[in-house]
């Protein structure tokens, strides 16, 4: 597996939006954050620097039932900063087969699109023009606040 093809996998998964944040990472989101979609992937493009003992490649949600099992394998270590919300990085593509990092994946996207709060999820459910005029509103109040 590689950055290039989880990323194109995750992108067909229903209501992902992606952002690059933190220097070279990429995050995916199920919704937009500006209706208030919640994070469930981050790849990490970032090359390992001498300095670093562990470099994670991708870091997800695995939720508090599948969290301790993930961390039994070889290359599966707590999130640095999210491993209280049950996040998991993972430090080599090897870890998983391409099978397996796909079902990995639309399990963190699930998990994470139903605990989205009712008012994101009535967001997500209108049509793709409505939607689009739904996200456009909210970023130009967003932008007018932090204008202030």
């Amino acid at each position: 597996m590689t950055a290039d093809r989880l990323r194109a996998y995750i992108l067909t998964l229903p209501h992902v939006v992606e952002t690059m944040q933190w220097g070279a990472n990429l995050v995916f989101w199920t919704g937009d954050k500006a209706i208030g979609g919640k994070m469930f992937a981050l790849i990490n493009l970032d090359e390992p620097g001498p300095a670093h003992k562990s470099h994670a490649v991708i870091s997800y949600a695995a939720g508090s039932t599948r969290y301790a099992d993930l961390l039994e394998l070889e290359g599966i270590i707590p999130a640095p900063y999210m491993a209280r919300i049950y996040w998991v990085a993972v430090e080599r593509w090897d870890v998983f087969t391409a099978a397996e990092w796909q079902r990995e994946l639309r399990a963190a996207h699930a998990l994470t699109l139903a605990k989205l709060p009712p008012r994101t999820r009535k967001v997500l459910a209108l049509p793709a023009a409505e939607q689009r005029r739904v996200l456009a509103e909210r970023r130009k109040m967003l932008a007018s606040k932090s204008k202030r």
